[in-house]
């Protein structure tokens, strides 16, 4: 919890005290219920994981299927109305936005949902569908709809989302 709320005070200015963090961010109460959430599912509890997710789900308005790996100190951000789904893999140092989906496109067996890397900030409204890869210290633009794999380093923006890396090395990215 401790580097949780560190990592929080570290990219949120709004941040004024790990008081606050720890009462009143859902995103953080979001991220601890699916630890436990996590636990029970892999301890073979999956009932009781299910019911610990939707018990967090129906607190904070984000829903992480207990089946989901998340990385160290994932920040959401704004989270209402955020899905990650079960075979959804997360990465360390992630920070999501309110509306955001990792969801999957097909109704099928295996890996369904996406394996998003480390240091990847996606921007409120993306939507990331399908067992994509999404390569380490990759943005997401808000309302980005990510269909196919992207390598590191990649800045993503559109519908379907391209990436705009190269531009965005001769551009200012607030102005893409």
């Amino acid at each position: 919890m401790r580097e949780d709320i560190a990592a929080v005070k570290r990219r949120d200015p709004a941040a004024r005290s790990s008081f606050e963090i720890w009462l009143l961010y859902s995103g953080m109460h979001a991220v601890w219920g699916h630890r436990f959430a996590h636990w029970l599912w892999t301890h073979r509890a999956k009932f009781l994981g299910r019911l610990v997710s939707q018990v967090t789900r129906f607190l904070t308005g984000v829903e992480i299927h207990p089946g989901a790996t998340i990385g160290r100190r994932l920040i959401i951000d704004h989270g209402m109305g955020i899905v990650i789904g079960e075979t959804a893999e997360v990465g360390d140092d992630v920070l999501l936005y309110h509306g955001v989906t990792l969801g999957n496109a097909k109704a099928v067996p295996g890996k369904r949902h996406p394996t998003i890397g480390s240091r990847v900030t996606i921007g409120a409204g993306a939507k990331i569908f399908g067992p994509v890869v999404i390569g380490d210290d990759t943005v997401i633009g808000g309302n980005a709809a990510v269909t196919k794999s992207f390598p590191a380093r990649s800045v993503l923006v559109g519908v379907p989302a391209k990436d705009v890396s190269k531009k965005a090395d001769e551009a200012d990215l607030w102005t893409i």
